[in-house]
């Protein structure tokens, strides 16, 4: 990857807060694959064998293996600080709500909508939904801190 100078590897300058409108959306697709849930498990230290075991898992009332929840919830940070508001924005805060699972092999449709903008602030509100095979799996509420292009005065 290249730099452009700012430290950010070729993405450059997400949106400031002023080319941001209620209802801009953007999203991200990702296969989540055996090799994803376990690097997870190392990186986080949860080791929840009904993330990592065939046979526990298939005790559960899952059957099988399930992707972690923050991993799939891991897709809105991607499109948070890549697309929408994209590089340059803070992460303040993150409600979620886990509503199916998401197995090895699912491919995961995170998408985030503006809702509203704090002008006096320089937030912005977006719903986040995660979908998989045309279902919702985790929806939630991010706020985010975004870049004015030039400072108040």
């Amino acid at each position: 990857m290249t730099s452009n100078g700012n430290g950010a590897a070729g993405l450059g300058h997400g949106y400031y807060f002023e080319d941001i409108s209620v209802g801009m959306e953007a999203s991200v697709a990702k296969t989540i694959t055996n090799d994803d849930v376990r690097i997870f498990a190392a990186l986080s230290g949860d080791v929840n064998p009904v993330h990592l075991d065939d046979d526990f898992a298939a005790g559960t009332i899952f059957k099988r293996r399930i992707a972690h929840g923050f991993l799939t919830g891991s897709l809105f940070s991607t499109v948070l600080g890549t697309k929408l508001p994209g590089p340059g924005c803070i992460y303040l805060s993150q409600g979620l709500k886990f509503r199916a699972p998401v197995y090895i092999g699912d491919e995961v449709v995170a998408t985030c909508r503006v809702t509203a903008i704090d002008p006096e602030k320089a937030r912005v509100t977006l719903a986040c939904d995660c979908a998989a095979n045309g279902k919702t799996v985790l929806e939630g509420e991010a706020v985010m801190m975004v870049d004015r292009r030039t400072a108040r005065q």
